[in-house]
């Protein structure tokens, strides 16, 4: 079973730092420290594309939603201006088909009282 991602890297950082720190120039497994730490480098280095891709995919996420905001605005303001138009307006297809419900569609939200008691 393979170790999670966190734990393998943790372990190469910690194998790595105590081999510098202690016994620098001892060979172990018929590997130098230089030599383990080119062997572990295709590791180091994918994790260093995945940092990169993760902070692009988060700027590009930022600059997505920054977008949306003033998009957002453009699309209220064709919808206001179709609701308004005396040719389209809330009843009309073209306000339908952008996605809303048309006025003659939408429920009054009118509850009354004799259906309440029924109810209870």
């Amino acid at each position: 079973m393979a170790l999670p991602p966190k734990i393998v890297e943790q372990r190469l950082n910690d194998i790595t730092e105590a081999w510098r720190s202690l016994r620098a120039n001892k060979t172990f497994a018929g590997m130098t420290l230089q030599q383990f730490e080119t062997a572990i480098k295709p590791s180091l280095d994918a994790r260093a594309r995945i940092a990169d891709c993760e902070n692009q995919l988060t700027a590009a996420q930022s600059a997505r939603d920054s977008a949306d905001l003033a998009s957002n605005e453009s699309a209220l303001l064709i919808v206001n201006a179709v609701k308004g138009d005396p040719e389209e307006g809330e009843d009309g297809q073209l306000y339908a088909a952008m996605g809303y419900v048309r006025k003659s569609e939408r429920k009054t939200g009118l509850k009354k009282a004799s259906a309440l008691k029924k109810a209870a």
